[in-house]
């Protein structure tokens, strides 16, 4: 059990140092699926490590359990802050593309629609409204 638990402590504190360094890295060289991947399998070990703690012997049972609730617990908050990074990185992105849309926009003045120049069919049409309203109301246009 223990050259497991040796591998499996290292691997999560390898983990570890490569979430520190992904805030900083640029968005070609992050290697998320790596991390993931690493994460999966940490979590394999963990499964065979749960076993193999179960199998101790009763003197040493209670601190081999503990000892792997927290690499699970490790485990796990580790893939919430990949989790969190890949959601900042998605919310990062899709706010740059937004920015980019509204840069590259072209607006145009009110003044075009207050001559009515900008809805000519929908002027009629509430004119037409208005006076229909006005025939109903007073009788009469």
């Amino acid at each position: 059990m223990d050259p497991l638990f040796q591998q499996t402590h290292k691997q999560v504190h390898e983990i570890q140092s490569c979430m520190g360094r992904l805030e900083t890295a640029d968005k070609q060289s992050v290697h998320k699926n790596e991390i993931q991947a690493s994460i999966d399998q940490i979590f394999s070990r963990l499964e065979r490590l749960e076993i193999l703690s179960s199998k101790e012997p009763p003197n040493k049972r209670q601190n081999a359990r503990l000892r792997v609730d927290q690499l699970k617990y490790d485990v796990q908050h580790l893939q919430t802050a990949l989790r969190n990074f890949q959601h900042r990185r998605h919310a990062r992105e899709q706010q740059e593309r937004q920015r980019e849309e509204l840069l590259s926009r072209t607006f145009t003045t009110n003044v075009s629609q207050a001559r009515g120049e900008g809805r000519p069919a929908l002027d009629r049409s509430w004119g037409l409204e208005f006076r229909s309203l006005s025939a109903i109301c007073f009788g009469g246009v």
